[in-house]
């Protein structure tokens, strides 16, 4: 009933979403960063890791800094001068990867590093002033529907990105179909990586042309004229003073350290899944293609899924299911090879489960269905986390609380991929590496165990609204 009441400003502030977020699943997860990986670092296991300390230089940047960008913003009034910048900047760093080119032809490796590091940093950014215009753009009585609206048409977008690319450039020439091109469109060159090169441009064309809605039509707040360096030194004033007051609030504060944990074990698998699929299993870009289209549809279930969980056992019982799923998954695919399974049933050298195109062995059978069931954890995860979040904060600290709940996500976000890095580097094996994230989730749910359940009732009004 309240779809109809959004209008062109909050419309406009959920395009922002499809304009943004192909860029994680083309470029950070299934396409750019297994190709850097395998073929433009050349050893899977030195490039996972190398990638691994790249994430990690990004997320202490973001961690110093995007929660008192945030609270400098809330001095400053308007957004759209900072996120226009941002913007700009992560168009510039999109585009850059095109040169992301084996044997030194393109960008030197420092210099690809830096362009990823400062697309990671550009992007939390935008994640900060972006949230942050949610209350302005949309009215009060459709912040829950314009929040969910920008979710559907960020994985919508990406979803139809991941397809074309798998349509225009990684079948043609390699699947008959009447459908499919007989060579890659646009006469990318498949022996000079341009099918893999490409969705660095088209992630910044993209970005460019439906982020331009925001900057139109967006509804901002007015500018306060506070200077930027006052705003940050202010900033970080609000930041400190908030989280003295957990010392008050001991539940919550325990399940902010507990989210922080899990939670940055979850990006991790995110962020290396992609990496390690390639490098382990072998896949290349068509796999990595169908693998993403795949799983992002299963991404779209467990966001559905972890409302009914949440009402059925709980918001609490929920989320610590959840991690138990993810954990079981994320073990499950670290004993995956392509000549094992479960790191101790062998499998002979062409084995076939069945006689489909892609994912014919039974190694890799089993991949896929585990990360289909993990994104469904993943996704579920997320979205009871915020309820419990809800629930947890006392009547009034609800916008604070939120707040150092934005920051518990990015205050570790470095701690994942310096685990990855150093276990692969310390065993020179990806295998280690990537398993190594359940460290995470272990310490989360443990950490989780400790925070008493809240009260059984149904959400405050002030509660659902805190959800968005």
């Amino acid at each position: 009933m309240a779809a109809p009441q959004i209008d062109r400003s909050a419309w406009s502030w959920a395009l922002y979403e499809a304009a943004r977020n192909p860029y994680v699943l083309l470029c950070t997860i299934y396409v750019m960063a297994p190709y850097i990986a395998t073929t433009v670092i050349g050893d899977p296991v030195q490039g996972q890791a190398i990638i691994s300390s790249w994430h990690k230089i990004a997320g202490v940047l973001v961690a110093v800094s995007a929660p008192f960008l945030g609270a400098a913003m809330d001095r400053m009034g308007r957004r759209k001068p900072i996120l226009g910048v941002v913007t700009v900047g992560m168009v510039a760093a999109f585009f850059a990867q095109w040169w992301a080119m084996p044997g030194g032809a393109g960008l030197p490796l420092w210099g690809l590093g830096a362009v990823l590091i400062f697309a990671g940093v550009m992007f939390s950014w935008s994640e900060v002033a972006h949230n942050s215009m949610l209350t302005t753009a949309a009215k009060p009585e459709v912040l829950g529907h314009t929040s969910g609206l920008g979710l559907a048409l960020g994985n919508v977008a990406s979803v139809l990105l991941l397809v074309f690319v798998l349509f225009a450039f990684a079948l043609p020439g390699v699947i008959d179909l009447p459908f499919v091109p007989d060579a890659p469109l646009f006469g990318l060159d498949r022996t000079a990586f341009e099918p893999n090169r490409i969705v660095g441009p088209l992630s910044a064309l993209w970005l460019a042309i439906f982020a331009l809605p925001l900057f139109f039509y967006a509804r901002d707040l007015e500018t306060t004229g506070e200077k930027f360096g006052d705003a940050m030194r202010h900033g970080v004033g609000k930041v400190v003073g908030t989280i003295r007051k957990l010392r008050d609030h001991r539940n919550v504060a325990l399940f902010l350290v507990a989210r922080m944990l899990y939670a940055d074990g979850k990006t991790a698998i995110l962020i290396f899944s992609g990496v390690y699929a390639a490098g382990v299993m072998g896949w290349d870009l068509l796999e990595m293609l169908t693998l993403g289209v795949v799983t992002t549809a299963f991404g779209v279930i467990g966001g559905l899924s972890g409302g009914h969980l949440d009402s059925w056992l709980g918001p609490k019982r929920a989320v610590a299911i959840e991690i138990g799923v993810t954990l079981v998954c994320l073990l499950v695919m670290v004993s995956m090879t392509p000549t094992s399974m479960f790191f101790i049933v062998p499998v002979a050298e062409g084995a076939v489960a069945w006689n489909g195109p892609l994912f014919q062995s039974p190694p890799e059978l089993a991949y896929l269905l585990t990360t289909c069931v993990i994104a469904i954890s993943i996704s579920a995860a997320y979205a009871s986390s915020r309820t419990l979040m809800a629930r947890l904060a006392p009547a009034g600290m609800e916008g604070e609380l939120f707040g150092l709940y934005a920051l518990s996500g990015a205050a570790t976000v470095w701690l994942g991929p310096l685990l990855v890095e150093h276990f692969t580097e310390t065993y020179q094996s990806q295998r280690a590496g990537f398993a190594a994230i359940s460290l995470l989730l272990v310490a989360g749910f443990l950490m989780l165990l400790l925070v008493k359940p809240p009260p059984n009732y149904a959400l405050r009004a002030s509660d659902s609204q805190a959800l968005h």
